[in-house]
């Protein structure tokens, strides 16, 4: 096994995940090499490049094997790896073709490209397992909204609420965040050395189009390699995501204390010095994605301040916090649908502590109908919901 492959020992949450295959260093590479061979086909396709050239290159980097240590420790010499990978398929494709690899592209057109591609990837993940989520929600809301329990407000026992309330309210922030991870789409970039597209010739924009369509991915109007607000809002909408089951796993370790009792998770909550003692791990394991992402994301906010056309810096330190958001989300949500089919309520010690409240729960069971209510017009039109 290699030394340097980052396995997720010490992030557990997503380690094993679907979203960590995507996200891993093989994917980014596939990536990169991906967006290569579709721009010589969308070169070949316009006359600019020979239709051979293009089922060469396409062919190679379809198998293409790389040491991948070896290309980071040469990335050091470029400060991207993509340098080192075009060399490395410039000599794979012969001399006859190497030529036509790469024509008019510079290091960031790939790598951004293939970013879109794997974020792509893992966010379709992200927002299958939160689907899951907001369909066990969904269920333990409808199941409880009659199901009486104290609301806590500054930690004590304030008036009565529901368990169905409090489900209800777990889902609406779920929502809310699906929906705004819904919106953030990284197109293709495509700017050459200096972002005026001169390097791609006359009908550079014609060719854009083309490698958006081969990719599966939305194309630019302009290139983005300086304005970076699209990466920004992508981490933010992430960290929004972890927040909202954040929230669910922060309500859970609360309620399954010994003093509480009101809820418990199916996981094992092992503790290597105290057999007798039950953890809430899967809630433990959100939590910590949450306050991570929430910390990369503002790297990202930051990385907007890159100067003029191409950023010294800012643009290489977005990578691996947006890699670790799309990490940490995915395994906060996969993680989280286990923690909502599993969870185990307990509806008597929910009534008994709240014994002796003042006031009623005549309402909930109306905000919890209003919110299923929009989850389940979301599912079937895909319109945006909101709580607010």
């Amino acid at each position: 096994m290699d030394g340097m492959t980052d396995s997720g020992l010490l992030s557990p949450v997503w380690a094993g995940s679907r979203v960590a295959a995507v996200t891993s260093d093989e994917a980014w590479l596939r990536a990169m090499l991906d967006v290569e061979a579709a721009l010589a086909r969308a070169q070949a396709e316009l006359g600019e490049i020979p239709a051979g050239a293009a089922e060469r290159i396409g062919e190679v980097a379809a198998t293409l094997t790389v040491d991948l240590t070896e290309l980071a420790r040469e990335a050091r010499q470029s400060a991207n790896p993509v340098v080192p990978l075009v060399a490395r398929l410039r000599a794979a494709v012969g001399e006859e073709h190497a030529g036509h690899v790469h024509r008019g592209a510079t290091s960031q057109d790939i790598l951004d490209t293939a970013t879109a591609l794997v974020t792509r990837r893992a966010v379709e993940i992200v927002r299958a397992d939160l689907r899951t989520v907001m369909a066990g929600l969904a269920e333990l809301a409808h199941e409880h909204r009659h199901t009486p329990m104290a609301a806590r407000t500054l930690g004590r026992r304030a008036l009565p609420t529901t368990f169905g309330l409090r489900a209800a309210t777990w889902l609406a922030g779920v929502l809310d965040t699906d929906g705004r991870l819904a919106r953030p789409r990284l197109p293709v970039q495509l700017g050459g050395a200096a972002g005026t597209l001169a390097g791609y010739g006359p009908r550079a924009l014609e060719l854009a189009e083309l490698v958006a369509a081969g990719l599966g991915l939305p194309a630019a109007p302009v290139p983005w390699q300086s304005e970076r607000s699209m990466v920004a809002e992508l981490g933010s909408a992430l960290a929004g995501v972890t927040g909202a089951l954040g929230k669910i796993a922060t309500d859970v370790v609360l309620l399954a204390q010994d003093e509480v009792g009101e809820l418990a998770e199916s996981s094992l909550g092992s503790s290597s010095a105290m057999p007798h003692k039950r953890n809430p791990a899967l809630s433990v394991l959100i939590r910590s994605a949450a306050l991570q992402v929430a910390s990369y994301a503002q790297v990202l906010a930051a990385a907007q301040l890159g100067e003029l056309d191409r950023a010294a810096g800012a643009w290489q330190a977005e990578w691996q916090p947006l890699r670790e958001c799309l990490r940490l989300a995915g395994g906060a949500a996969h993680t989280a649908a286990e923690l909502v089919s599993g969870l185990k309520v307990f509806p008597k010690r929910m009534r008994a502590n709240a014994e002796g409240l003042p006031g009623d729960v005549g309402a909930a069971a109306e905000l919890v109908d209003r919110i299923l209510a929009g989850y389940r017009n979301r599912s079937r039109t895909g319109a945006e919901f909101t709580s607010s």
